[in-house]
This record gives structure tokens, C-alpha cells and sequence, in this order.
């Protein structure tokens, strides 16, 4: 039960950051993608209906690590705890300006909330990449290239996902900006791929990253191609598949010195948690599938 737990939380955050991705990115590219108060509303009418719904990953990770793994938990969040810290405010900024946007009159507190969804999504995007880097490797220049790892694959992310809700001239922005992020992206996913371990043991994890960065290039490769929906599949799969690798690496023990089967909550509870998922789990993809069918057509600048 404790490796199946692990895996049901390594999936909870594989769709965290492949649904929040494109939300940081976009809100980290407002700026840059649109001229404007029409087209800002453009792309931000993008992850309008969505952007909230895909936190529900989020609090299911890590609600489901407090209940399986409660010492994986207090230990992450303890020695993270600054970290931490500033990834909830930097939700509850970005949360509080794509909220109250569309409320206030004056240019100032437009101007205002945007800055807060810009601030926010780029400190969290690169404070989760900082986390993990730090967690699978332990050093100071790893937790950058973690960092800058999140940040620049969620621009991308984005910038393929603007490309793909949009038209006119902010989509031509966003194919743009997809293609310049790559410039950055791919050799510091290329750099993070040469720190994962090496060994006999660790070809299936380097078979897995392999096939993010093939997903990677093949997402600018469909982006050059005006290809926008397969593109935006191809960087889901690229981040999906390297969360695996991440994960891959932190198993089994997610925390130096401690091994799934030592953080694990008793087996009631693992059981108990087991039939709350199986109840929980699939209502949650069903309701997301079901809004992301809803507001599939492309938004027109308004």
C-alpha cells in the first residue's frame, strides 16, 4: 500500500504541474502577449474558467501526503517552511488579482492586479521547481536549475496554450513567445537531465526523461508548424513524464533517511484512504474533463 500511495500522489502532482503549468505561464506572460485592456482580457478569458479548478490538484497532493505520509509531509514542509511560505502568498496574490480584475474600475487597481498575477505566478512556478530540484539533488545550484527548470517549461507551457485559445494577433504572440522560451528552455532541461544519477539501477529514469525531452522538442517542433493542439500535448506529456523521472529519483526515500515504508501512515489508514480516493479521484477528472469540454473553442479578442 505504501508504493501504491506514493504513486497516487506522484500522479496528483504530475497534474498539478501539467494544469497549473499553463496557468503560471500565462499569467507570467500577460505582459509580454497582450497590448491592451482587450487582449489582456483575452488572455487571461484563456485560464478564466479553469485556473481555480486546477489548484484542486494541489490541495488533493498534499492533503494526500498529510494522510499517507504524514513525517514526508512535516519534513517537507519544516524544512521548506520559507519556501512554503511564499508560494501560499504568492497564491493568494495571484488568486486575489485574477479575482478581482474584472471588479474594480480605476487603471491603477487594473494595473495593480495584474502586477499581482504576473509576481505570483512567476515566484510560484520557480519556487516548486527550487523545492524539488532541492529535494532530489541537495545543493544550492541544483535548487536554481530546479527553479528555472519550472519556470521556463511553464512559459512555455503557456505560451503554447495562449497560442492555442486564441487568435489574431495574440496568438501570433504566443507562437512567438513558445518558440523563444524554448531557446531557454531546452538546454537548462538539457542540464537537468545530465544531473539525474546515473547507473545500472536508474535506466528506466533515464528511458523516462529521455522521453520528456523528446516531448519537448517535439512541442517547439509542432509550434513551428502552427500545430497548436498537438504541440500543447506534446509540452503536457514533456512535464508530465519528467514529474515521473522526478519521482522516479525520490523513490523510495523522498527525504534523505526516510523510506516511504518508514513515513507511512498505518495500514487502516492507507486502506480507509484508499476507498476515499477511488470515490473522490475519478469525480475530479470527470468535472475538469468536463469544463475543459465546455470552454474548448478559441476566445476572440472582446
Amino acid at each position: 500500500m505504501t508504493t501504491f500511495w506514493f504513486i497516487v500522489i506522484a500522479f496528483l502532482w504530475t497534474g498539478y504541474f501539467v494544469l497549473e503549468g499553463f496557468d503560471f505561464g500565462v499569467g507570467a506572460l500577460l505582459p509580454v502577449l497582450s497590448r491592451g485592456p482587450a487582449e489582456r482580457r483575452q488572455v487571461l478569458g484563456t485560464i478564466g474558467p479553469v485556473w481555480d479548478g486546477n489548484e484542486v490538484w494541489l490541495i488533493s497532493a498534499v492533503g494526500a501526503m498529510f494522510a499517507a505520509f504524514p513525517a514526508w509531509y512535516s519534513g517537507l514542509m519544516s524544512e521548506f517552511y520559507l519556501a512554503m511560505v511564499l508560494i501560499v502568498a504568492g497564491l493568494i496574490v495571484r488568486g486575489v488579482g485574477l479575482e478581482w480584475r474584472g471588479k474594480v474600475r480605476s487603471g491603477k487597481e487594473v494595473a495593480l492586479c495584474d502586477a499581482g498575477i504576473v509576481t505570483g505566478s512567476v515566484l510560484v512556478a520557480f519556487l516548486w521547481g527550487a523545492i524539488f530540484g532541492n529535494l532530489l539533488f541537495g545543493t544550492g545550484l541544483a535548487t536554481m536549475l530546479g527553479g528555472a527548470l519550472s519556470l521556463s517549461l511553464s512559459v512555455l507551457h503557456g505560451a503554447v496554450f495562449v497560442a492555442l485559445k486564441t487568435d489574431g494577433a495574440v496568438r501570433a504572440r504566443a507562437r512567438l513567445a513558445a518558440l523563444l522560451a524554448s531557446v531557454g528552455t531546452l538546454p537548462v532541461a538539457v542540464a537537468g537531465l545530465s544531473a539525474l544519477p546515473s547507473g545500472v539501477d536508474s535506466a528506466p529514469l533515464w528511458g523516462v526523461a529521455g522521453a520528456a525531452m523528446a516531448a519537448l522538442a517535439a512541442g517547439v517542433a509542432l509550434v513551428w508548424r502552427r500545430r497548436e493542439g498537438w504541440a500543447f500535448a506534446a509540452t503536457a506529456s514533456a512535464i508530465a513524464l519528467a514529474t515521473a523521472s522526478l519521482f522516479g529519483a525520490l523513490y523510495p526515500a523522498p527525504l534523505p533517511g526516510l523510506t516511504v515504508a518508514e513515513m507511512a501512515s498505518a495500514p487502516y489508514t492507507l486502506t480507509v484512504l484508499t476507498w476515499i480516493g477511488l470515490v473522490a479521484l475519478p469525480g475530479v477528472i470527470a468535472y475538469q474533463s468536463w469544463t475543459y469540454w465546455v470552454f474548448r473553442k478559441r476566445l476572440t479578442r472582446v
